[in-house]
């Protein structure tokens, strides 16, 4: 197993036109959430992935379930719940603007996830495990989970990828930090977006952040600059990575996630971390050609492998 993740999957409602949701009747059904977002395009990109997760034994658990499925993603560690729903969530479209999201997810069946929906099994097995901090946002039983998935995989020397992911519609900046932060000095590679590092550390700039996160206990930072591209830094070495350019955008949605499979799946191949970002940037350079969250990610055969490794070689 190259990767292993946990966390909330959505049923997403896209509309089919661009505008307020009051005016719009017709919409796509879909899924979204980032764990499950980072292990479909894993799988695209010829990697062996499982996802754990809590669904309602519902019809939308069903499609969730058999949506990631269907991408060659290990779901055998996904439980039904009888008593919680699945979550759903609306994106409104709008012109020249990022999407407007809708949640509807209190009280979800994967808000009820516990450590016992943990498989040391699985996870011991696996090279990465790779989380999020929306996950322990959504229930106190989630946040202890996310901890122990931590223990388990420090035990079984499986390294940790941590994406902060801030929703602050799940709670406040102040609690956000002090939570993460916590997490992130657990992880081995944490990598925040530019505004989410500014809320983790209180710092501006990339170099800034990078350096206070490792400080905090991160042996790799990674920092999302959108189309500027991304920023590592690591004890011994620090560098800027260009973004992959796009000529139209379409939505933006899941471009963060693109960019975290990406850049594990230059990891798993033996990648260095710079070449790992810059493969990181073209996947996430991909999600932002659809509407969707899922639906623009490439596979392997799609991005040019001869072409990559000139640029390697270069």
């Amino acid at each position: 197993m190259d990767v292993v993740t946990f966390g909330e999957t959505m049923v997403l409602f896209v509309p089919t036109k661009v505008g307020p949701l009051r005016f719009t009747n017709e919409f796509e059904k879909t899924i979204g959430g980032a764990e499950a977002n980072v292990a479909i395009s894993l799988a695209r990109l010829g990697h062996q992935v499982s996802w754990m997760s809590r669904l309602g034994n519902d019809e939308f658990g069903l499609f969730v379930r058999n949506f990631i499925r269907g991408e060659g993603v290990d779901t055998s560690q996904v439980k039904f719940d009888d008593h919680h729903q699945t979550a759903v969530f609306f994106k409104e479209r709008q012109v020249m603007q990022d999407p407007k999201i809708y949640y509807y997810r209190k009280g979800s069946a994967a808000s009820y996830m516990t450590s016992n929906d943990l498989d040391e099994s699985v996870i011991s097995q696996a090279k990465f495990m790779h989380l999020t901090g929306i996950t322990p946002a959504l229930s106190h039983s989630c946040k202890k989970m996310t901890h122990h998935a931590i223990t388990l995989a420090k035990q079984n020397k499986v390294t940790v990828v941590f994406d902060p992911n801030i929703r602050l519609k799940l709670w406040s900046k102040k609690e956000a930090r002090f939570e993460l932060m916590d997490i992130a000095s657990k992880c081995d590679i944490v990598m925040p977006g530019i505004e989410e590092g500014e809320i983790l550390t209180g710092e501006t700039t990339p170099e800034r952040i990078a350096d206070r996160l490792l400080q905090n206990g991160a042996s790799v930072v990674v920092v999302k600059l959108g189309e500027r591209g991304a920023f590592y830094g690591t004890p011994e070495k620090a560098e800027y990575i260009e973004g992959f350019p796009v000529q139209q955008v379409v939505d933006t949605v899941g471009a963060g996630d693109g960019f975290a499979a990406g850049f594990l799946s230059g990891l798993i191949r033996g990648w260095s971390y710079a070449d790992a970002v810059k493969l990181g940037n073209r996947v996430g350079a991909y999600a932002l050609t659809v509407t969707g969250d899922v639906e623009g990610y490439p596979f392997w055969s799609q991005i040019s492998p001869d072409k990559i490794t000139q640029e390697i070689l270069r």
